[in-house]
């Protein structure tokens, strides 16, 4: 975790219900672009770190035998349980409150454990030797990430694009030019370097895996609305009794963006990079690149 912030469960509060439905969703064919890579075959178990509402959880399920997901928020574990249940696969799922630095020693070990955008938020070194002694032979770690060097081309949109500067300004005159993380602040945002955390934990790799992004997504304002909430840097609390003005203000600007109360956008790539536990007592060897 970034130095000098500490983790508190308010990080994520009130976030859950617009989670989904906020953030760019993954490349499509991430799930299958992870099996064929990983060689899934329908058994084995999947670790899902700081799994949120599930987003990669529930579609990774049919590739399992079980899936465990583990989140430290209440309403994130909530609604994963209520989307693998419309997903129909709640029959082979198990969903954990717990912090990623207290994930239970009853959980047993696993073929396959992944960080989505989550690793972050932990205590890096002490997750990851964690997370490595649960691993089975043979198994791996994946940490799976937006591809932040591509920038979709814009051209060709029916609706205008989101104004995300000037939401983002927006938000900064009601809580401060600083990144709110929780009860504290990120003023260099969030850190960086799993390549080297994962090579000090004896893992070795990383295979880079890269799915194509770039498909036309139309946004409604509701649905730029719920982005603001689903981020931990505007979490619904933040804003206290400023909320509702806030918002008003949010959908005021939105509506001045388009007319329609539509926007366009192109689909993120998303890269997951593929690490494999090393012999014990030996040091992983971090391969050249790996980090951001």
């Amino acid at each position: 975790m970034a130095a000098g912030w500490e983790w508190d469960d308010t990080l994520y509060l009130g976030s859950a219900p617009y989670y989904a439905r906020g953030r760019l969703p993954y490349a499509p064919g991430l799930a299958e672009a992870l099996a064929a890579a990983l060689g899934l075959d329908g058994r084995g178990r999947l670790l899902d770190v700081g799994c949120g509402p599930g987003i990669l959880t529930v579609p990774l399920a049919p590739h399992f035998a079980e899936v465990v997901g583990v989140d430290a928020d209440e309403g994130m574990i909530g609604e994963a349980r209520r989307r693998a249940a419309e997903a129909g696969v709640a029959a082979k799922a198990r969903w954990v409150r717990a912090r990623a630095e207290e994930l239970p020693p009853g959980l047993g070990r696993f073929t396959v454990a992944v960080f989505a955008q989550s690793f972050h938020w932990m205590d890096r070194d002490l997750v990851a030797a964690r997370v490595r002694g649960m691993l089975l032979p043979g198994g791996a770690l994946v940490h799976v990430s937006d591809l932040k060097t591509e920038t979709p081309a814009p051209g060709g949109l029916a609706h205008p694009a989101v104004p995300y500067a000037e939401v983002r300004a927006l938000v900064g005159r009601y809580l401060g030019p600083v990144r709110r993380a929780g009860r504290g602040l990120l003023p260099e945002g969030t850190p960086g370097g799993e390549a080297g955390i994962l090579a000090r934990a004896g893992f070795l790799g990383p295979e880079r895996h890269v799915v194509p992004g770039g498909q036309a997504l139309e946004r409604t304002v509701d649905d730029v609305v719920a982005w603001v909430y689903s981020l931990s840097s505007s979490a619904p609390h933040l804003f206290g009794d400023r909320r509702d003005a806030f918002e008003s203000e949010l959908r005021r600007l939105l509506a001045g963006a388009s007319a329609s109360g539509r926007f366009s956008e192109r689909g993120p790539g998303t890269e997951f990079f593929v690490w494999r536990p090393g012999p014990r007592g030996g040091e992983g060897q971090e391969a050249p690149g790996a980090g951001r």
